[in-house]
Formats: structure tokens, sequence, C-alpha cells
């Protein structure tokens, strides 16, 4: 709203007008004291009638004057600021925090404190990313690695401990992506995101088109209840991702406890004979603790599943249809992938380019992890093993 054609003045402003009234400040006094005209004091003056209002409750979310007024007698007293807190009905680290912030090292003076207060509530504020060089170009350059804002943010912790000014929060990085007023990050960045848009959209279900029984399945509910409950690494989900037109693909593979993936090479195609041809030697070239149980979806490439488990020496399980939270881990490196390679685009069956592709998602922190990456959880499992 507008009065006169002008932007209305925020709320702040007024309140801060009100405090210096109540404090025994004249109208044009406590209009210029709170960033006013003496006009705007004025008319709120005669909006309420002449009359003062009356104090907000303690419970109100800011500091009022009076009560810094109380907070200033109360340390002059010589009173703890749980006391002074207890009569003004707000918690003690309130009282304590206002206290740190607007009066440390020099004295509280509830006027200075209430001023200290304002300047530090203006809006809008310098966005973090664009004012520190150094944080805006660590996070871009992880963010070309395809690294997630989570993934950013909760990483900075582990590089730099000791320095607070080094640190971000996921929010403010897909701020500084999608808001490009607050301008720091490139926009050009956004594509390096799992979604590769430059704006948000609500998250939609996607389902599933129904697959073809195949001969001698075993459900996963026959699965060991170790591979259930991630306890021990060795337990692979596995699934396809389909390039432009189905015409190429490529096997993915990630091991549910370190999130360790693999990616098969399918130069052959995807038919029954080429998928087990490709996908047996990377699995028979692990160690033996690391060939546990291998879960797929009910897709035909998986027809020759006994051969598979045989010849790798893997116990082959299958999900129920149209449930991918059952091989969750899958699903998320899928769509990782589509990071990589579109849909709609050609899927290369370059080894040297899967492997690279695969590198990059083995060194991305993980949440679920501690924010380890799953190359790190993995080589601590096999030196565990070695041990």
């Amino acid at each position: 709203m507008a009065f006169g054609g002008r932007p209305r003045l925020p709320r702040a402003v007024e309140a801060a007008f009100w405090d210096g009234v109540r404090e025994g400040l004249l109208v044009d006094e406590a209009a210029a004291r709170a960033g006013a005209s003496g006009r705007a004091g004025w008319r709120w003056m005669r909006a309420a009638g002449g009359v003062r209002p009356p104090a907000a409750p303690a419970s109100g979310r800011y500091l009022r004057g009076w009560e810094r007024e109380e907070i200033a007698v109360g340390l002059a007293a010589g009173d703890s600021c749980r006391v002074i807190a207890a009569r003004l009905g707000r918690s003690a680290s309130t009282v304590s925090r206002e206290v740190r912030r607007n009066g440390a090292g020099r004295g509280y003076r509830a006027s200075v404190a209430g001023h200290l207060a304002r300047e530090r509530a203006r809006r809008p504020k310098p966005a973090k990313l664009a004012v520190n060089g150094e944080l805006r170009q660590w996070v871009g350059q992880k963010l070309e690695l395809r690294w997630s804002p989570q993934q950013v943010s909760a990483r900075l912790e582990a590089e730099f401990p000791g320095r607070p000014e080094m640190r971000v929060s996921t929010e403010t990085i897909y701020q500084s992506l999608y808001v490009q007023g607050r301008g720091a990050l490139r926009r050009e960045l956004a594509a390096s995101l799992r979604s590769g848009r430059a704006i948000r959209r609500p998250r939609r279900a996607a389902g599933r088109d129904g697959r073809g029984k195949i001969p001698g399945m075993v459900s996963i509910s026959e699965r060991p209840a170790e591979a259930a409950d991630r306890a021990v690494p060795g337990h692979w989900e596995g699934d396809l991702v389909i390039g432009r037109a189905g015409k190429t693909a490529v096997g993915t593979l990630v091991e549910r406890a370190t999130r360790f993936v693999m990616l098969v090479p399918l130069p052959d195609g995807k038919g029954p004979d080429a998928f087990a041809g490709a996908v047996v030697p990377v699995i028979g070239g692990l160690p033996a603790a690391l060939r546990r149980s291998l879960t797929w979806d009910q897709g035909t490439e998986m027809t020759r599943h006994r051969e598979i488990a045989v010849a790798a020496g893997v116990e082959v399980y299958f999900a129920d249809p149209h449930s991918p939270w059952q091989r969750g881990s899958n699903e998320n490196t899928n769509g990782l992938l589509r990071q990589y390679f579109p849909k709609g685009t050609d899927i290369p069956s370059d080894p040297a380019r899967l492997q690279a592709v695969a590198d990059e998602l083995n060194g991305r922190p993980r949440m679920t992890l501690g924010w380890k990456t799953p190359a790190e959880a993995l080589a601590a499992f096999l030196d565990e093993q070695a041990a």
C-alpha cells in the first residue's frame, strides 16, 4: 500500500517511532530517530487518536524500547540476565543475546541498543556470496562438478574448520542461482544442478510402465535382512538408463551401504545376451566381500539372471513392479546421471567417459554418509577387510 503516491514506510520504522514516544520524546524527535519525517510521525499520532498504543506483550518476537530500558536498569543494579529475563517474561538466552550483541564491551544503553538493532535489521542486506569472493569461487567450483547445493553447504565446515565466514546455507545457494537480483553466482551454474532448471518447479510423481515377468525370479522379499538395513556392504542395486529413442543405454550399479556407483558400458545394446556379457565382468571383478547380492527391476535385460548369478558369484533378487523405492539408491543415482546424459540424448559407450562420470559421482559428499564421499566410504570398508 502507498500513501500519497509514496511507498508506505516499513512497520519497523513505525514501531521504532512509538518506542521513542513511550520513552518521552516529542513526536518530531521520535520520528527523526526512527528514520521518518515529522509529517509521518504526526500522521501516525492522528491515526491512533492522539493516544500512545500500549506496549507490545513480552511474547512478541522483537524486544521493545521499554524492555531495553528494563534491561539497562537491571544491569546497572547488578541483576543477572536470568533475573532480568524473568521480570520481562522473556527467556534468559534472549536477554543474554541482546546484551552480547548490543552492549558487550561498552556498557549497555537502551537507546544505543535499539539503534544497533534497527541498523542490523535493515533490508536488503548484501548477499554473503556476493561479498565473499573466496567463498563464491569455492561454491562455484563445486557446482561445476555437479555437487548439489546441500552437498556444497555441508562440506564447507569440513573444508574450512574454524572459519565461520566460509559458511553458506543451502537456501542461500539456491537463491543466488534462481534470484539473479541477489547477484552472486553465475546464472549458467544452474545448468549444473540435478534438475538443470534455472527456476523452481513443484515436485511431481513420475510413474513407470509395467514390465513382463521374468522366469525364475527370486523376489526382493527373500533378500537377506542385512541388505535391507544397509548394515553390511556388498549388496547392490541395478537398473538401465536409456538414451534417445531407446537406442543407447548404460547399466548402473549402486552399492547400498556406501552408495558407490559403477557404470556398465553397453556397446552391443541392452539385449539379454549383450547385457549379461557386459555386467558379469564388472561384478565378477569385485572382491568377494563386495559380491553379496544384486537387486534389479523386472526389465527383460535380466532374462539371463541365473547365468549372471553363477558367473559373477552373486545372488540376484528382483524388486516388485511399480516399486522404485525398493531400489532407492539406484533410482537416485539414475536421476544424478541425467545431469550428464539428459533425456533425449545418446548415452556414450566409451568406458573412459563413463568411468569419469562414475568418478565424479563417487567424489560427491553424501549427507547419508556423514558427508563423506562414496569413494571414501568404500575405501574405509576395504581397509577394514584388509586389516
